[in-house]
């Protein structure tokens, strides 16, 4: 055997030598993680993709109102508005102001399925949001929509809500801010909580003009007598 021969074969050997210890390194990571990333997984809602079942299950929401005041916006103003200062959603208030609207019922906007339904952290208060799916122009979409600072909420994660049903009360994020609703329409499919404000609004749209565009119903259609009956505050239930 020449010399150059017993090099490459060394070399050989060292490269299959460390390749057998990396992979096994890997090996053993891995054992020893999934435990943990089973149970990040689980626990994770950013990660609870919803599969090709679930969304197909999803109903086509007809139309979609408006979550506070009357189905048309009555009785509500923006006190932020989509953009302005970054903001990634709208700030529906009372018409009263400041905490006047504290406790005042909460609309879910459209037919759908609730994917989150918990404290939603410092800022936040308690937080809803629902997944609807919709028909447009021939396709069929998925939005959600995001209620935070919520004084209280009365649905659970998987529960199947209709337009017009009260969901929640107005909050004011555990004594943060004054008596609002922060309120967003997004293209999302996971239950991301993320932040109020941010200049990339991609994934995001603007609330009141999605409501606008999606109403199907004149502007003096009262659409909320069928669903609006109030049902007991998740804890009341015991599944909160």
């Amino acid at each position: 055997m020449n010399l150059s021969t017993s090099k490459a074969g060394a070399w050989l050997g060292t490269i299959v030598a460390m390749l057998v210890v990396f992979l096994l390194a890997l090996a053993c990571g891995i054992f020893f993680r999934w435990p943990q990333m089973l149970a990040q997984k689980a626990t994770r809602p950013e990660f609870q993709l919803p599969s090709a079942l679930d969304l197909a299950s999803l109903p086509a929401a007809a139309r979609f109102d408006f979550p506070l005041g009357s189905e048309n916006g009555a009785f509500a103003y923006n006190a932020q508005p989509f953009t302005e200062n970054r903001h990634l959603g709208d700030d529906l208030n009372g018409i009263g102001g400041e905490n006047s609207d504290l406790g005042d019922p909460v609309f879910a906007v459209a037919d759908g399925r609730v994917i989150y339904a918990q404290e939603g952290g410092p800022g936040w208060g308690n937080i809803v949001i629902v997944l609807h799916a919709y028909e447009e122009n021939g396709a069929r979409k998925y939005v959600q929509s995001y209620y935070a600072h919520l004084q209280s909420f009365s649905v659970a994660v998987l529960d199947e809500v209709r337009r017009g049903q009260q969901i929640a009360k107005v909050g004011n994020a555990n004594g943060k801010y004054f008596a609002h609703l922060h309120f967003e329409i997004r293209e999302f499919l996971t239950p991301f909580v993320g932040p109020g404000y941010r200049d990339d609004t991609r994934g995001w749209l603007n609330p009141s003009e999605f409501i606008q565009q999606h109403r199907g119903a004149p502007d003096d259609d009262v659409g909320r007598s069928e669903g609006a009956e109030k049902v007991e505050p998740v804890e009341q239930r015991g599944s909160h």
